[in-house]
């Protein structure tokens, strides 16, 4: 139990951690591109409003302003070049003062992609181009080279991601060594409660043996009397509940390397089922059975044998009148899946996850008629987590059926 809390802490600070940082990466990496693409648009503006061309600067450069500025050195770092549009879409005038690398045969091509694009503004490769319409019902494209640009907000991208990754194995080995320390608090407490339970259970048999004595010495002296029957019925209540209470603390811890081995399942179910077959029978009810041979796993025999006694006794218990029950045994994949029904009417499926809690009782006054405690169902958790498997309930049709999946490596 320890060991799944620690790895569901695990999971749980990793996934966090791996959203957060994923989200953060989203936004700078949106936000750089938003930016770059704004101060590029900025200068594609200024060039359309001066015809072409970077007037000198009115005011001196403001590095706060996040705006693109023009400075008396735009001219010289900015590649960029012109073509105008006729009506029809035909390239008119090409001016490639400003940009040495490209031919017009170059021009003619990107001019031609950037028609195609059918957007007054856009990227093309690493050009970034505005179209701008003219009173003659012609068109100017200004085209700028944002190669440079591009290639910073890039490498930021790129470098955010990186620190994104070394975050996350820093903070992945933290968490491995730390995370138990970090449960240590619960570990202890958790074995302080059963070690309380183990040691009250053996302080509660003495005197409730010497009860059970003290009666029988009664019923001697005195002869049978109902209200000692219903003394020593209570005890024997008592000495059941302390005996249940000792299993589940006992299942609940995790199964030593020494004390697992190999098992025949299908031989423990089919025995179990046998077992309680007079027991349905007596009750007026019909067991059936359907389990897979040659079913093998890993685990403690008699805490399977425990597991489909629980399941089995709690469905004759419950089954309605007349009723059959069903066991089925089967593989799927590489879990091997244990599962019992039986029809029950007046069942709240909202209620069917509590039921595997301590103490819990669906209906108290079928509980106390039939001699249940209501840790029946989570003692059969704990053996099932003890094998890092699962189990479920389900409710439908009125019938409840309660699922075991243990892996075969358990």
């Amino acid at each position: 139990m320890i060991s799944s809390l620690r790895r569901k802490f695990l999971l749980i600070a990793l996934a966090s951690l791996i959203g957060t940082m994923t989200v953060l990466c989203a936004a700078i990496g949106v936000g750089i591109h938003c930016t770059t693409t704004n101060r590029i648009d900025r200068a594609i503006s200024i060039l359309q409003q001066n015809g072409g061309s970077f007037l000198p600067p009115e005011s001196h450069f403001d590095p706060s302003d996040s705006q693109f500025q023009v400075t008396p050195e735009t001219p010289f770092e900015t590649r960029y070049f012109l073509v105008e549009l006729t009506a029809q879409r035909e390239i008119a005038l090409v001016d490639l003062e400003h940009i040495a690398a490209l031919d017009r045969q170059t021009v003619v091509d990107t001019i031609s992609r950037i028609v195609a694009a059918g957007t007054d503004r856009g990227y093309v490769g690493h050009y970034r181009f505005g179209i701008f319409p003219r009173e003659d019902g012609g068109s100017t494209v200004i085209v700028l080279d944002c190669f440079l640009q591009l290639q910073s907000a890039s490498n930021m991208l790129r470098i955010t991601v990186s620190m994104f990754l070394a975050c996350f194995l820093i903070v992945s080995v933290l968490l491995l060594f730390l995370s138990k320390r970090a449960i240590r608090p619960f570990a202890d407490n958790l074995e302080r409660q059963r070690q309380f339970v183990t040691d009250a259970s053996h302080e509660l048999k003495t005197p409730l043996a010497i009860l059970s004595a003290d009666m029988g010495l009664l019923e001697d002296a005195y002869g049978k009397d109902k209200w000692l029957e219903s003394a020593r019925a209570q005890i024997a209540r008592l000495d059941q509940l302390i005996k249940n209470l000792v299993e589940l603390a006992r299942t609940e811890e995790a199964v030593r390397e020494g004390a697992a081995a190999a098992l025949d399942l299908s031989e423990i179910a089919w025995a179990s089922a046998e077992a309680f077959q007079p027991l349905a029978e007596a009750a007026g009810k019909t067991l059936s059975a359907d389990i897979a041979e040659g079913l093998t796993l890993r685990g403690t025999q008699d805490q399977f044998f425990r597991l489909l006694s629980i399941l089995l006794d709690n469905a004759v218990k419950y089954c309605d009148p007349g009723g059959t029950i069903r066991l089925r045994v089967f593989q799927r994949g590489r879990h091997i899946s244990i599962s019992v029904s039986n029809p029950c009417a007046r069942v709240d499926p909202a209620q069917l996850p509590r039921y595997f809690d301590r103490f819990y009782r669906a209906d108290p006054s079928r509980d106390r008629a039939t001699g249940g405690y209501g840790i029946g169902l989570s003692t059969a958790k704990a053996i099932v987590l003890r094998h890092r498997g699962r189990i479920a309930g389900r409710y439908g049709d009125g019938v409840i059926t309660f699922t075991a999946t243990i892996p075969q490596t358990a």
